[in-house]
This record gives C-alpha cells, sequence and structure tokens, in this order.
C-alpha cells in the first residue's frame, strides 16, 4: 500500500479474535497481572461476576495490533484507549478503525485515527485514538 492509498475516512483490516480463558491465563502471566478474578472462576463468582472476564489490557492489545498490523510498530506515535465493557471467555471480538486526518508534523507525514474492538452484541469493549507516521512501502 502507497501512502497515497492512506485517505482520511480509509478503513484500517479488521482484526478478529476469540479470546478464551487459556489466553487469558497466558496474558496473565505475561503481563504479571494475577488478579483472580480474570481467572479463578469461584473468585470471579463470589464477586458477583458470572464467569471470570479478560484484563481490559488484554483487549487493549487487541486494538493495538489492529493498528500496528496496518501502520507497523516502529511508526505508532500515540495510542490511547478507554476500557468500555468487560470481555468474556467466547467472546467474538472485531477490532476495526479508520483514518481521521492526514497532515505532516515536524516533517513527517502522519495520520490519525479512530479504532474499536466490538463483541458479538455489537457492544463498545475498547474505543480508542492513535497517531502514527505513515508507513514507507513499495
Amino acid at each position: 500500500m502507497s501512502t497515497a492509498e492512506l485517505k482520511q475516512g480509509g478503513a484500517l483490516p479488521e482484526l478478529k479474535v476469540t479470546p478464551d480463558r487459556y489466553l487469558t491465563v497466558r496474558y496473565a502471566g505475561a503481563s504479571g497481572d494475577f488478579n483472580p478474578i480474570h481467572t479463578d472462576e469461584e473468585f470471579a463468582r463470589a464477586a458477583g461476576n458470572p464467569s471470570v472476564f479478560g484484563h481490559g489490557m488484554l483487549t487493549a492489545a487487541f486494538v493495538g495490533k489492529c493498528v500496528t498490523d496496518y501502520v507497523g510498530a516502529e511508526n505508532l506515535r500515540r495510542f490511547k484507549v478507554r476500557f468500555a465493557t468487560r470481555v468474556w471467555p467466547g467472546d467474538s471480538i472485531t477490532c476495526k478503525g479508520k483514518v481521521t486526518k492526514k497532515y505532516e508534523h515536524n516533517g513527517e507525514k502522519r495520520i490519525d485515527g479512530e479504532v474499536l474492538a466490538l463483541n458479538q452484541k455489537g457492544e463498545v469493549a475498547v474505543s480508542g485514538t492513535f497517531s502514527a507516521a505513515l508507513p514507507t512501502r513499495n
């Protein structure tokens, strides 16, 4: 894709993920966040939840991957997210986004964009924004 193809309003390719309990436990190990509400069914139920649920930062990572798959991690300049609802084991998550602005900053060509992680009900789990340098592609 050439930088000329990146247009305001252009869509990022969607990323689809179905997190399960195994992925949540792996994320707990990688992040060091061993809060039992994410991995211990009894604990989660005692806290008033129907089940364990995924870490918000894991869902944010899915959205981040949607962005970096598009622009490349080395080009990401800013990434900001807001958590809206929990993600439960087996939810179908669709991450998508769009370019909202194309501009130049300190001599660097950039884009700004918006991203979302939606569950199978269409509910927003995570929303966010990003800025990225335009990737050089042939």
